[in-house]
């Protein structure tokens, strides 16, 4: 009698705890949401932005570089502060200072101050980004952490996927306004369901609070402001100005680094880098992220100047790499739960590479469909080594590091996308500019040969991404081989 209620109480233990998960990976999905959401939506609102301000596109594409900015320089500090102070308490407050500044956004009187709420903003998104990924390693079991990546991947594609369009309806019903307004709402529902369902107490939380790196930080902040402003600035006109912040740069890597010898307690422990594993997984998430990029600079021209087709139809079919991006994450999940995260991880890159072939044929005979299955497979491939990169990599790491390695992963995937806007705009530019006088518009051959030649070097780079990853593989092999030898001696 007494086993038989053990047992009962047993499976009731088992399924609240189970039901407690899933109210916490829904506020985790919610959250992602919400900062992907941010990062699309705003774009939209450029050009209503310089009508109703009476200011000029350098000017208003500041409303997104600040927000891009705040979270590329943040992140890595936001999970550092995390790992110290405890990753419930982190998490709430960038989602309420998430939400708080994008009601100050859609208040706000002048373009001024609605570019600094919106860096604002990007703090509160920092933190939410660098938390989420380190949330689901104490939210979800190990056998299940690729299930809940995946969910995660797919709510950022649709987060990244509804923006444009829920933008475009919110400004022809309402204004420019509507698109930060909105956020509130969603931000005050997650930020009462992850209230509800997230533990309430931190257990990985240190209790030295007085060790912050503040001289660390703040030459990260700099570096990568520098870095990111040199690849951002000029809008394809790479100058003296760029090339001054890319050297600023480099100084403050060196001088970042020399920190993080002499402080007791690093913002980033330089000997975690020695792991060849975790240093691949970062150097792929950059790789990848600028080859990703490539599909959002270049594909527009190439299918309204190299096919032809109007803006509607442009954006029809541009949806289809999110929109895959969606559905496949949610299955990459599940098989990188089954046959293990770095087979997944070689098998994504391998997609992602075939996709970037075919894209670099650019063949326009084909139409529509000369894109639109070569874009497939290429986000099908990115789809599953997002999830499996990113699993293998918080499953890897000990709990009091996940802050900070969440902030490295989606620092590296920062990095990459504004390396990948840069380069990949740069190398589109110089390639179609052959043959065409540079007067009027690109004609089809002109699109067509960018195309080709930017996914030529995206191949290249996928190929990169693809030895790193079989390299991690036979590394993780070798420390399995070795822990079964211990365990036998």
């Amino acid at each position: 009698m007494a086993i038989a209620e053990q047992n009962r109480d047993g499976r009731a233990s088992a399924l609240q705890q189970m039901q407690s998960a899933r109210w916490a990976l829904a506020s985790l999905s919610l959250a992602t949401l919400l900062s992907s959401l941010g990062t699309s939506i705003a774009s939209v609102g450029l050009p209503s932005l310089m009508q109703n301000f009476g200011a000029s596109f350098q000017s208003v594409q500041w409303v997104v570089l600040a927000y891009l900015l705040a979270i590329t320089t943040l992140i890595v500090s936001a999970g550092r502060l995390a790992d110290m102070f405890g990753r419930r308490s982190l998490l709430l407050g960038g989602i309420a200072l998430f939400t708080s500044a994008s009601g100050l956004c859609g208040l706000a009187p002048t373009l001024g101050l609605l570019i600094a709420a919106r860096a604002v903003q990007g703090l509160g998104a920092a933190l939410i980004m660098a938390l989420t990924l380190a949330f689901v390693a104490e939210t979800v079991s190990k056998e299940r952490t690729g299930s809940a990546m995946g969910l995660l991947g797919a709510m950022s594609a649709i987060g990244t996927t509804l923006g444009p369009s829920l933008g475009g309806l919110l400004i022809a019903g309402f204004s420019w306004r509507a698109i930060f307004l909105v956020n509130v709402p969603l931000g005050v529902l997650t930020f009462a369901l992850a209230w509800r369902a997230l533990p309430a107490r931190n257990k990985t939380a240190q209790v030295d609070r007085g060790t912050f790196d503040v001289m660390g930080t703040v030459l990260l902040a700099l570096t990568l402001a520098a870095y990111a402003l040199a690849l951002t600035l000029g809008r394809g006109n790479f100058g003296a100005l760029n090339i001054s912040l890319l050297v600023i740069a480099g100084i403050g890597v060196v001088l970042f680094a020399r920190v993080q010898t002499k402080v007791k307690k690093p913002l980033i422990q330089l000997a975690s880098f020695r792991n060849f594993q975790l240093s691949a997984s970062l150097a792929m998430s950059l790789v990848v992220a600028t080859v990703m990029m490539a599909t959002l600079v270049v594909a527009p021209f190439y299918l309204s100047r190299g096919l032809g087709l109007d803006a509607a139809m442009v954006g029809l079919v541009l949806s289809t790499g999110p929109l895959v991006s969606t559905l496949s994450a949610l299955v990459a999940g599940r098989l990188t739960d089954r046959f293990g995260a770095h087979r997944m991880m070689v098998a994504g890159l391998l997609s992602l590479a075939t996709g970037t072939f075919l894209l670099s044929l650019a063949m326009t005979k084909l139409g529509i469909v000369g894109y639109v299955v070569p874009i497939t497979v290429t986000c099908v491939g990115y789809a599953l080594f997002q999830t499996s990169n990113n699993a293998a990599v918080m499953t890897g790491v000990g709990a009091g590091e996940r802050g900070v390695v969440s902030g490295l992963l989606n620092l590296s995937r920062n990095l990459g996308l504004i390396t990948g806007a840069s380069l990949m705009g740069a190398i589109f530019a110089v390639a179609s500019a052959r043959g065409h006088e540079g007067i009027g518009p690109l004609s089809s051959d002109a699109a067509a040969r960018g195309m080709q030649v930017t996914f030529q070097t995206a191949t290249v780079l996928a190929l990169v991404a693809l030895v790193l990853a079989l390299l991690s593989v036979r590394a993780e092999f070798r420390r399995q081989r070795l822990v079964e030898v211990s365990q036998n001696l």
